[in-house]
């Protein structure tokens, strides 16, 4: 059987992006358009910015990645579509696109969950990766431990109870008056610094699965207030916080995914190596291979769209055209609900 072709499309967020990706692997186009810029001089996403920049950006972006592809829309099997969860805005863009393109083409709809793109993107760079494994899915937006068991086939173990860590990282970023986006400013803050701050570890070594992160990012802001340390040593603090409950409430998913074959991490908190190192050295201690996907596929991007595409193309899930757009949207809709009013399902 030859190998199928997929356009995949990406603007959950403020990354507007479209890929042609196949089912074999290769990524044979990615454009992505950033709104860094637009967004800076706010310290954080606007959501109306950001739908209108995603407007303006996608068709651009879809006829460079057909025409960097070498390929025609006819040549395409399916169209793969960010359908949520993120700002309802972007998603509502990315979406009402990709059924205009697959009714016009007579292509299926695939609508992707984003937060399956993240989890299925270790699988397009590693062949050998195979279900099931348990994956920490920690971004912007989210943070989960998640039993991943095949295709559209999820069991999650911890959520965030209030903060993501990426939104944590984003905030704290913020405080410190070190930029936007906040991820990778802290890490570059954190490198020139020490953990000599006293922060909190919330939830750490508790019975409890989740997360949480609310506090910390209090703490920071308190920190900070106090004049006692340098942005640096509070950046350096901080990261260590994060990296030791992200080790610690994955230590305890372990002993609940005795089926896992190998410890996997994803999402845009993937990129950051102090996250990455220990999360390494947790998986060799427990006898799993680690597996992180490039830096390039752990922040939004749309390979990772197009490729969980291609896997639930191939799985025959395909979509309606009157598929809704969704702000939140559970990859275990089973599971129990936890405390917390601002859960990240």
């Amino acid at each position: 059987m030859s190998a199928k072709v997929i356009l995949g499309l990406e603007s959950s967020c403020d990354e507007t992006a479209a890929a042609v990706v196949t089912s074999d692997r290769r990524v044979l186009a990615h454009r992505l358009a950033g709104q860094e810029a637009a967004h800076r001089p706010y310290g954080g996403v606007v959501p109306e910015i950001a739908a209108r920049a995603h407007v303006e950006a996608l068709i651009p972006l879809v006829e460079g990645a057909l025409a960097d592809a070498g390929l025609t829309l006819d040549q395409i099997d399916a169209v793969a579509a960010t359908a949520g969860p993120g700002l309802i805005g972007g998603v509502m863009v990315g979406l009402v696109t990709g059924k205009a393109l697959a009714h016009a083409a007579g292509k299926p709809l695939v609508a992707v969950n984003h937060l399956e793109g993240h989890a299925l993107s270790p699988r397009l760079s590693d062949p050998d990766l195979d279900f099931p494994y348990l994956l920490l899915l920690v971004s912007g937006g989210h943070c989960q431990l998640l039993l991943v068991e095949g295709v559209a086939r999820y069991r999650r173990l911890a959520t965030t109870i209030d903060d993501a860590a990426g939104e944590a990282f984003d905030k704290s970023a913020k405080v410190l008056g070190l930029g936007f986006p906040g991820g990778p400013a802290v890490e570059r803050a954190a490198a020139l610094g020490r953990d000599v701050v006293p922060l909190p570890r919330p939830l750490k070594g508790s019975a409890e699965p989740h997360f949480s992160f609310a506090g910390l990012k209090s703490a920071v802001v308190r920190a900070h207030d106090s004049g006692r340390w340098s942005v640096e040593d509070i950046a350096a603090s901080f990261q260590a916080a994060v990296v030791d409950c992200l080790i610690d409430r994955t230590i305890r998913a372990l002993a609940h995914a005795d089926a896992a074959t190998a410890l996997v991490v994803a999402g845009g908190v993937a990129a950051n190596q102090a996250v990455r190192g220990s999360l390494s050295a947790l998986a060799s201690a427990n006898g799993l291979r680690f597996v992180a996907p490039p830096l390039w596929l752990c922040t939004d991007n749309a390979a990772m769209i197009g490729w969980a595409g291609a896997e639930r193309f191939a799985a025959g899930l395909t979509d309606p055209l009157d598929m809704p757009a969704r702000p939140r949207w559970p990859l275990d809709p089973a599971a129990e609900a936890v405390r917390g009013a601002g859960v990240k399902a």
